[in-house]
């Protein structure tokens, strides 16, 4: 088990569930990074005392450097600040739990410092894809997944046959807010809507992917990377109660499947103890309970953003970080109340079928296809789509 840590996206859902581990376990924290929330990033360093602190916005940042002056914690900014945190000498484990594209820089830096990473942030491999795993695997790294999905699948792989016999994983979906609902049902649902998601507490951002289901199609993306799988290999079940987070089938037809309650800090933990397990902050899974699962087929024609997805894996290239960059900027957009949800699927097909593709063979490429995708978004949003 290691010892450091350094969490990139230490204010947010995933970020505060891991500091819970950090405290279950007894573990160091030698550095955090926060988008903006100066405020709960104080009391993180007040009670953790990092070496530094990253604050991407900088003008918080030299406010936070004023608020903490009396610590030995240095304040740093910008992209240059969340690269130093993720490449901290004393940090073993980088976990990066930030949200977006801003992501894949210190991922990508991590993994060149020889630092095994803890990987929430799914855009990284998602935009990134080859450069990101030829960087782990030409440093030697671990690429360690926090996704409950991509960790279930992860945990059941653990006892695979040295030919891996692998046939098939399956991703479960918990359906979000709008299961079962109709193109006509969703055509005016409002952002408080979108935000109820049944069983999860996330940030906002992750909460508008699940009920776009575009969660999942980053999922399908991100797991043919991570388990070296086709994307014809992986299923989606909707699986409401949110208690079997993925599956593994095998050659021989047998399912494993991995189990317990909807709390991200049992893969978190895992992420940062692996291959070794010990008692964990969340509640014990009581299946007499729960009494009863259920599973359904994906609604691939309403909720649009999973085809979208299952494409742009399918062209390869450039076309994951076009699907990528196009569902960041519509969600902000909807978000900020300036188009209709079932814009965003919309405007992700319309991106990944219209934008030339391309092989990227540096991080200015995949910036490039990120930029290309978010000003095709706000062109049809300034034309009335």
């Amino acid at each position: 088990m290691v010892h450091n840590l350094s969490i990139l996206g230490s204010t947010g859902s995933i970020g505060t569930q891991t500091l819970d581990v950090v405290d279950k376990l007894g573990l160091k924290v030698v550095a955090l990074a926060a988008y903006r929330n100066i405020e709960l990033l104080e009391v993180q360093i007040r009670k953790y005392r990092p070496q530094l602190v990253a604050v991407y916005d900088e003008f918080r940042a030299k406010q936070l450097r004023d608020n903490i002056k009396d610590t030995d914690t240095q304040v740093l900014s910008g992209m240059d600040g969340l690269i130093a945190a993720a490449t901290i000498e004393s940090a073993e484990l980088v976990v990066n739990a930030v949200v977006g594209m801003v992501g894949l820089q210190p991922t990508l830096a991590a993994a060149q410092a020889k630092k095994d990473i803890a990987l929430a942030n799914k855009e990284t491999l998602v935009a990134g894809g080859d450069l990101v795993t030829d960087a782990v695997r030409e440093n030697g790294v671990r690429l360690l997944p926090v996704d409950s999905e991509h960790s279930a699948i992860f945990q059941c792989l653990q006892g695979a046959p040295k030919n891996k016999a692998l046939k098939k994983l399956i991703l479960t979906a918990s359906g979000g807010p709008f299961f079962g609902k109709t193109t006509e049902e969703l055509r005016n649902v409002t952002v408080m809507e979108a935000l109820r998601h049944p069983n999860w507490s996330m940030g906002a951002k992750i909460t508008i992917d699940s009920a776009t289901m575009m969660n999942k199609g980053l999922e399908i993306i991100e797991a043919a990377r991570l388990f070296d799988v086709s994307g014809d290999d992986i299923d989606v079940v909707v699986h409401r109660e949110s208690i079997i987070h993925s599956l593994v089938e095998y050659d021989d037809n047998s399912v494993i499947a991995q189990l317990g309650v909807p709390d991200m800090r049992i893969p978190i933990q895992y992420a940062v103890t692996y291959p070794e397990r010990y008692e964990s902050p969340t509640a014990e899974l009581n299946l007499a309970q729960i009494a009863k699962m259920t599973f359904f087929e994906p609604d691939y024609e309403t909720f649009r953003c999973l085809n979208a997805c299952k494409k742009a894996l399918a062209m390869g290239g450039a076309a994951t970080a076009i699907a990528n960059g196009a569902n960041e900027e519509a969600n902000q957009l909807f978000r900020d109340g300036k188009i209709r949800f079932l814009d965003i699927g919309e405007l992700v097909t319309g991106a990944v079928d219209s934008i030339e593709n391309f092989i990227p063979h540096t991080v200015e490429d995949v910036l490039n296809a990120d930029h290309l995708a978010r000003q095709y978004v706000k062109d049809k949003v300034s034309c009335g789509i």
